[in-house]
């Protein structure tokens, strides 16, 4: 079972003062008032429960009876058989391309750099489904077309799916929850046919490999038996409530299924050229539960299904009520009210199940059973990237925590920084030979190893994102602990920011690249040289470095003020900032430059104004890319940064219209849309969402008023619990 990273002080949750708040919010009749309800399954998304590190996605009748959605972990990755004829000498040996001096992994001999790119890569840890019964024990096929009065409904307040039907006229019942301690779903099924012998549950284990960097909306190949081998034990010793245990191996990879805390039963593996194993119970009675555990390794103990659906409700309820909270719905006027909140509640409920591990999230979601195109996190609908994690998209996944006073959740994946300090070092001054600092690398696994590839390796936009996620911190607790923790990171990120800046001989001033990519990922990287975000970013950073040393009563290094006063000035193209310095002139018109993230937005609005740059330029660049940006072609995290953006620069309504726009989706049960380039669900998206949201109702440093980000006319906005961004 898990063990319990300590949390930061309780303190840190305390009610931010809100003008017109006489009385608390009633967060209950809020939340449940947008408990998702299906009466079928969708084929795109499931209904989820899970616990952060674990999630369990379902089709209409609670389990994965007829659509295999995925059971997925922040612990379950496996390495694919090295390519034949190769060796662990040959990872060990691998190299890539030297460009201008630095050693960079991409560009080395094949097949040994797509092994490396595609490994480890996530599991999905099984299935579990109703088992249909005649009266004489043999299973029938069934499809969902067959069941009558299919309902199911997710209370958010419990974390529990509850899943009614009729089949062959008989009423069913299946009641679906998460444990929270430990990586363990909690099956009641309760039905007249329980009692007839016609109903049980089936496992069943997929084959898993990286040879798909995408797959949607299924994790995993279920015919490709001879592949995997699983072993079934029954019997006395196996732990405290457990009454089986399958053993799943994958290449050297062992994952245990235990079975038990809750009815009696019997367990058979269908055939032994089926990874399928049927449980029925022994005893006729009216309803059937069970716990199905998930581990790497061995457990003492399963818990029995009554307790997890305790704890279930306690850990929910305390989500609900202990952290921040915002109310745009009782009192406003707005006819968008309501579905911005169902957007907020329901991106709140999916990111505590999808994107609250001990590792930063997958591009686009962990645990649904994960994806198609291009997404970050475990989500239990596909897997992205081989189920990797990109230290890019760290900030549009989990930031949102700090501002709402999740600090239970968002300390268990910062803490991958320290972890990741050591590979971080080498990849900076041995494998590329910069003299100082700690490069942060853009896709990494739980190693963290850069993935080879030419944008995962020349990627920047990422190098500042622990100094936002340390200063969040801080301002949460103002103390010494918290100084200390962070320090190695934040004098290794800024070192290295330091160093990557080259100062140019012709203007005596600090570029930043090339080679590089900018954060839309669509320029040429030998010819990207000052780019206008990240110049910004740069500057914002190394500030925040220099406080940060100052608050320890240490000298700031020398190095990081001469680069930060000395950078490169933001590059101009006819009054307004461009994408990066010698830019074609007319790249407003072209849409090789318009048609990916608008990061020039994010200039003033993702961040506060830095020295360098001027808002009267910032607000008319942001204005212009309004009206010439391909904003069919965004996607995820650029509406919400859209909405900032505006909402700096005070144009309010046209804040709201971008969370709101017709092209950023979420669909019945929450799930953020992944649009024309990326896959559903793209949680990035549900991220930026909750920070733009906490921004604009609790405000940002040197703002005014109450909910200075939100219309006056229309809007109602409470807010509780939620802290200033910077």
């Amino acid at each position: 079972m898990r063990t319990a990273r300590p949390q930061l002080p309780s303190i840190l949750f305390a009610l931010s003062t809100v003008a017109t708040a006489a009385a608390r919010i009633d967060r209950h009749a809020i939340v449940s008032r947008y408990n998702p309800i299906r009466t079928a399954s969708s084929t795109s998304t499931p209904m989820q429960i899970g616990n952060g590190h674990f999630a369990f996605g379902a089709d209409v009748t609670g389990l994965q009876t007829f659509l295999p959605w995925a059971t997925m972990s922040d612990w379950g990755w496996k390495n694919d058989s090295l390519p034949e004829g190769t060796t662990q000498a040959d990872v060990d040996a691998y190299r890539g391309v030297v460009w201008d001096g630095v050693q960079y992994m991409f560009g080395g001999p094949q097949p040994m750099q797509q092994w490396m790119i595609s490994n480890p890569n996530r599991v999905n840890l099984g299935r579990v489904g109703l088992l249909f019964l005649d009266g004489h024990g043999a299973a029938v096929d069934v499809t969902e077309g067959e069941l009558a009065g299919t309902r199911q409904v997710l209370d958010l307040w419990t974390g529990t799916i509850t899943s009614s039907f009729r089949w062959q006229g008989e009423s069913v019942t299946v009641q679906t929850v998460s444990a929270q301690s430990s990586d363990v779903v909690g099956v009641t099924v309760t039905s007249p046919l329980v009692q007839q012998g016609r109903l049980g549950i089936f496992l069943d284990f997929p084959w898993n490999d990286g040879t798909s960097k995408f797959e949607a909306p299924f994790v995993g190949v279920w015919n490709a038996t001879a592949n995997h081998t699983t072993t079934l034990t029954t019997g006395k010793g196996l732990g405290q409530n457990v009454d089986a245990v399958v053993a799943h191996t994958l290449v050297n990879s062992t994952f245990l299924t235990y079975v038990g805390g809750g009815s009696s039963f019997a367990i058979s593996r269908v055939s032994p050229d089926e990874h399928r194993y049927n449980i029925v119970p022994r005893r006729p009675a009216k309803s059937f539960s069970i716990a199905i555990a998930y581990a790497p390794g061995s457990i003492r103990a399963l818990p029995t299904v009554s307790s997890i659906r305790r704890e279930s409700t306690k850990t929910w309820e305390s989500f609900w009520s202990d952290h921040g909270f915002v109310d745009v719905v009782t009192g406003s006027s707005n006819s968008s009210a309501n579905e911005l909140q169902r957007r907020i509640i329901l991106s709140q409920y999916l990111l505590r199940v999808n994107e609250a591990g001990n590792d930063p999230p997958q591009e686009a979601r962990q645990i649904i059973a994960l994806l198609v195109t291009y997404a970050d996190s475990y989500s239990s609908r596909a897997s992205h990237q081989y189920g990797k994690f990109h230290m890019e998209m760290f900030f549009w996944h989990s930031a949102h925590w700090a501002l709402w006073n999740n600090w239970d959740l968002l300390d268990r994946a910062t803490g991958s920084y320290a972890r990741f300090l050591s590979t971080s070092l080498q990849r900076a001054q041995v494998q590329e030979g910069y003299s100082a600092g700690a490069r942060w690398s853009k896709m990494t696994d739980p190693s963290g190893r850069s993935a080879p590839g030419q944008i995962n390796e020349l990627l920047i936009w990422q190098q500042p994102h622990p100094l936002v996620f340390a200063e969040y911190e801080y301002r949460a607790t103002r103390s010494r602990t918290t100084l200390e923790k962070w320090r190695d990171v934040v004098r290794a990120t800024a070192d290295w920011m330091e160093v990557y800046a080259t100062r140019n001989e012709s203007t005596g001033l600090f570029d930043l690249g090339p080679p590089m990519y900018v954060v839309a990922e669509d320029t040429a990287p030998n010819a990207t040289r000052n780019p206008a975000f990240e110049l910004a970013y740069w500057r914002f950073g190394l500030g925040h470095a220099s406080t940060w040393m100052e608050r320890l009563g240490e000298r700031v290094p020398s190095a990081w003020t001469e680069v930060r006063e000395n950078l490169a000035p933001l590059p101009i193209e006819n009054g307004l900032y461009a994408v990066y310095e010698g830019i074609p002139s007319d790249f407003w018109d072209t849409p090789a430059y318009t048609n990916d993230h608008p990061a020039l937005v994010g200039l003033y609005g993702w961040l506060p104004q830095t020295a360098n740059v001027s808002l009267d330029i910032a607000k008319a660049t942001a204005e212009k890319v309004w009206t010439t940006w391909n904003i069919s072609n965004c996607w995820g995290w650029d509406f919400p940064m859209l909405a900032m953006s505006a909402a700096r620069n005070g144009e309010t309504e046209k804040a709201i219209d971008w969370l709101l726009h017709p092209l950023f989706e979420f669909d019945d049960v929450g799930m953020p849309v992944g649009g024309v380039r990326v896959p559903t669900p793209y949680f990035p998206g549900s991220g930026a969402l909750l920070y733009a949201i906490a921004m604009m109702a609790e405000g940002w440093d040197g703002s005014n008023g109450t909910a200075p980000g939100f219309p006056q006319e229309g809007w109602e906005v409470r807010v509780e619990g939620i802290s200033k961004s910077l």
